[in-house]
């Protein structure tokens, strides 16, 4: 394939790359949209828009939803910017919004060259193809170097087949070019420009907002080589783990600090897995006097005591264990490779390190998951005495093992659920029915929740926590301004 239109080097013509962050699907209830929307900046999409600026492309950017655009605004503000390429990041949860965009706008303006990258695409690349015929092109995985390469490639009307990790249509045949090799200097990268977009970014926990001062995500390495059968990580970044050096992260952090951020929540996949790496990063983030705080995720098998100590004392306020589930059974259903002792053991440690709140993440409903052992996980969560538990139902999409098994099963009708997913108490005869799930959930935070020793202890730390304490007048204050807004409303 060669584009149509040639764009005219001799006369110093610049290709203009233009990227969307779509909001949620359209067909999620209105309070999971609200739970997605302004959590924390694409960070991914902004890596490569950076990266291709740096690099001498044109950009623009927006993040859809967080900015408060409407389809149309959206499609307004393409045919204002008016790029060469449109690029969006695409996820389950907002992958047919991204299809709705795309096909209003190619309405608008045919020649653009659309773009889907991000998880969702890189599992659905024939699919989508096939399917949207005004989705143009695909790129799989790690999107700058392809991006760049892409866009030189179309700007000098070149051979498409030569660019590593697309997906393209040439005469009615779908191409699939090579994987690219993987980042190996994730150092060599420049840092993701936040101020690209204009929002005003807040981690939301349990429907509080828990960043109330200027907060952003943060990336200190890249990959997973753990093999959860639930997650499609390990496939995305091939089972291998890349890591920023220090001296790297902390260029960047110093840097946002002079730009007056104070709140990082770490979304790495791994980012206890060295905590040798861990340890020295939070000793120079005291020895240099970085003010900040941030939030952490970590994996029960990877939580030494010296390392927890030196994240508190670098002002570590939230860790967030992927704990899945209280049943050894289920947790070797997912090849989690941990144990519940051992989550008892990390939220111990986690808690005497002085760690200030600990939240604990759960997945319910695997096949063959019994009612009472659902029942377990729940009490479970009680058990391990953590600030706040996350309960979810089991969900599968392309790119995880859990899909690629009941696919073989026969129990997955791929052309139904490829593009949203599927929670597996919906297609899979063993699993406990999902209204019975949800059902179980709800009595659990509600018990959970309403214990006097639970709030007791919870009024306790507040009054102990100056962070604590700014997250309640925070949203105290968010409470009240929606009251006031609803007011002059009606």
């Amino acid at each position: 394939m060669r584009l149509q239109k040639s764009y005219g080097l001799e006369k110093g013509y610049s290709m203009k790359f233009s990227f969307i962050n779509p909001g949620p699907n359209p067909e999620l209830p209105i309070e999971d949209v609200k739970k997605m929307v302004g959590a924390a900046p694409p960070l991914g999409m902004l890596y490569i828009a950076t990266y291709l600026r740096e690099n001498g492309v044109d950009i623009s950017i927006i993040d859809e939803a967080a900015q408060g655009y409407s389809l149309k605004g959206t499609v307004d503000w393409v045919k204002k910017e008016d790029p060469d390429i449109l690029g969006f990041s695409t996820c389950s949860s907002s992958g047919r919004k991204a299809v709705l965009i795309a096909e209003r706008v190619k309405q608008e303006n045919p020649d653009i060259v659309t773009v889907f990258g991000n998880f969702y695409a890189t599992f659905n690349a024939e699919r989508i193809l096939k399917k949207y015929p005004f989705v143009d092109m695909i790129i799989r995985g790690e999107g700058e170097h392809t991006s760049l390469e892409l866009a030189k490639c179309l700007e000098k009307n070149g051979d498409l087949k030569k660019v590593l990790g697309i997906n393209f249509r040439n005469n009615g045949q779908i191409i699939s070019t090579p994987d690219r090799p993987l980042i190996k200097d994730v150092d060599s990268l420049p840092f993701p420009d936040r101020e690209l977009l204009d929002v005003e970014y807040h981690n939301i926990t349990a429907g509080i907002v828990v960043a109330p001062k200027k907060f952003s995500s943060f990336v200190s390495s890249r990959g997973c080589v753990f093999k959860c059968r639930f997650c499609g990580c390990r496939r995305l970044a091939r089972n291998l783990w890349r890591s920023r050096s220090v001296e790297n992260i902390l260029e960047e952090l110093h840097l946002l600090f002079s730009q007056g951020y104070k709140q990082f929540l770490f979304v790495d996949d791994n980012f206890t897995l060295n905590p040798k790496r861990v340890i020295k990063l939070c000793r120079r983030l005291k020895k240099e006097k970085v003010d900040i705080e941030f939030f952490a995720e970590g994996r029960v098998d990877q939580c030494p005591q010296n390392m927890l100590r030196e994240m508190s004392r670098a002002n570590c306020e939230m860790m967030y264990f992927g704990i899945e589930n209280g049943t050894q059974k289920v947790l070797d259903y997912y090849d989690k490779q941990t144990t519940p002792q051992q989550a008892l053991d990390a939220v111990k440690k986690a808690r005497k390190a002085g760690i200030d709140v600990i939240v604990a993440s759960f997945i319910l409903g695997a096949p063959h998951e019994t009612k009472q052992e659902i029942w377990n996980t729940l009490k479970f969560a009680q058990k391990l005495q953590v600030d706040i538990p996350q309960f979810n139902i089991l969900a599968t999409f392309p790119g995880t093992d859990i899909w690629e098994e009941l696919k073989l099963q026969g129990l997955l009708d791929e052309e139904k659920h490829w593009e949203t997913g599927v929670l597996v108490s919906e297609v899979s005869p063993d699993a406990v029915p999902t209204e019975e799930i949800e059902q179980m959930i709800h009595d659990s935070y509600q018990r959970f929740f309403i214990r006097p020793e639970y709030i007791v202890k919870q009024l306790f730390k507040i009054g102990k926590s100056s962070y604590r304490f700014s997250v309640l007048l925070n949203n105290l204050k968010r409470a009240e301004t929606v009251v006031e807004s609803v007011k002059m409303v009606t």
